[in-house]
């Protein structure tokens, strides 16, 4: 497994060590990205800089520099090549007192670890909770992920693999970790950002490709409803929705699925 980035240290994983007052871990107060890593590269790694940086200064917080973030990465993919693995860059508002006052430090983490890919199906769950489009951090990549980490058990306890929210205008927004897309008379759609949903990587290769960005309420995210419906993330790339709530779509992946993915994967290997 490759070395971790710890603040300008490179160390085994199981033996790198962060603050007990780093705000990251007491409050949540950072931002992250998740990073796919194949054949020992950080696939469109400028992407997830560019949004790591929009969502430090969303949250308020000093931006780190691209550029010391960047070879933190190169360090921690030359200690040890992955064939595929996901990365994970987390940047926090560093130590502070023990309650949401800041302090005025920062903490710099990366690591990387072995992944498998994927399978081409999945099936998603509509959870009982919904996202704040309003909120202070929606459409941020934040560490607050306490909402999401309930929601997906809960998915999880009814077979899914993904939990799916609306927001609280009654429309879809997103995934735990990833973007929602629909299939309706031919025609690939996906929330607006307005709607509260993380402005993801993939998903924004899917709007250059073509997706429409548009509301749909939440009760017309049925099977029977939908032609087909898919969900995008960095490590998933496109993966076709099989099941809602347990209730089979008629084809998955379908055919304007199979054909978006090709499409996607092109874009996302050329950079």
């Amino acid at each position: 497994m490759p070395l971790a980035f710890v603040n300008g240290r490179l160390e085994p994983p199981e033996r790198a060590t962060i603050s007990v007052f780093d705000h990251g871990l007491l409050v949540g107060d950072g931002v992250f990205e998740t990073v796919l890593v194949r054949d020992g590269a950080a696939v469109l790694l400028s992407r997830h800089l560019a949004r790591l940086v929009a969502s430090a200064g969303g949250l308020g917080l000093v931006p780190p520099d691209p550029d010391e973030v960047r070879q933190a990465v190169e360090q921690v993919l030359a200690s040890e090549e992955l064939a595929f693995g996901r990365m994970r860059i987390t940047y926090t508002s560093g130590g502070g007192p023990l309650g949401s006052g800041r302090g005025s430090g920062r903490s710099l983490v990366v690591l990387a670890v072995p992944a498998e890919p994927p399978p081409p199906t999945t099936r998603v769950a509509v959870v009982p909770w919904t996202r704040n489009e309003r909120g202070a951090t929606a459409g941020l990549k934040t560490t607050s992920y306490a909402e999401n980490a309930r929601a997906l058990a809960w998915a999880q306890e009814q077979g899914a693999s993904e939990a799916i929210f609306a927001n609280t205008l009654g429309n879809l927004c997103e995934g735990t970790g990833s973007n929602v897309f629909v299939v309706l008379d031919g025609e690939v759609r996906t929330p607006p950002l307005t709607a509260g949903c993380l402005a993801g990587v993939t998903r924004q290769l899917a709007v250059e490709l073509g997706a429409t960005e548009s509301d749909l309420a939440i009760d017309d995210f049925r099977p029977g409803r939908l032609e087909e419906a898919f969900l995008t993330s960095t490590v998933r790339g496109v993966q076709a929705i099989e099941a809602i709530d347990n209730e089979p779509l008629a084809t998955s992946p379908g055919a304007v699925t199979l054909a978006f993915a090709e499409r996607l994967e092109a874009l996302r290997s050329a950079g």
